[in-house]
């Protein structure tokens, strides 16, 4: 893990949470892309978030192979955790059921947690770095691309 500080070590490292509406990214919604704050592989595009008002930012699906899910019974019920696939940080948790989007699918993550990166359709021309970069497959972000006017 790069350069954390102590707050981040909190939420990244010790699986802490962020309080409700005070993150970065909760009421943000620029066109890019959302990258682990401790190793920097890409996790969610900009198009896969939504405001679920639940105080930090929501996302329907993650960029394939980017996110791990794992049980977490800290608080006397399961619940699914998800991590960053590359460097097990921790994002927050996934929940199922409650009919925010078509996938029913709510990815409620830390600010603290990610990293924005702002994209722009001229981007496209560095796919190749942009791709290597973030641990991005090529495909992803061109069906990302082809989204932004």
């Amino acid at each position: 893990m790069k350069n954390l500080n102590n707050k981040e070590v909190e939420v990244i490292v010790n699986k802490g949470t962020e309080k409700p509406y005070t993150g970065l990214y909760n009421d943000f919604f620029n066109i890019g892309i959302y990258v682990c704050k401790a190793c920097s592989q890409g996790l969610y595009f900009s198009s896969c978030k939504f405001d679920s008002g639940c105080g930090w930012p929501s996302f329907e699906d993650e960029i394939a192979g980017s996110v791990k899910r794992v049980s977490d019974y800290s608080l006397g019920r399961v619940r699914t955790e998800i991590l960053c696939s590359n460097c097990n940080g921790h994002l927050g948790h996934v929940f199922k059921g409650e009919k925010y989007t078509q996938k029913n699918t709510r990815h409620c993550v830390n600010s603290i947690s990610i990293k924005f990166i702002p994209l722009k359709k001229k981007d496209i021309k560095q796919i190749e770095h942009i791709s290597e970069k973030y641990r991005v497959p090529k495909k992803d972000f061109f069906l990302f691309f082809n989204q932004i006017d």
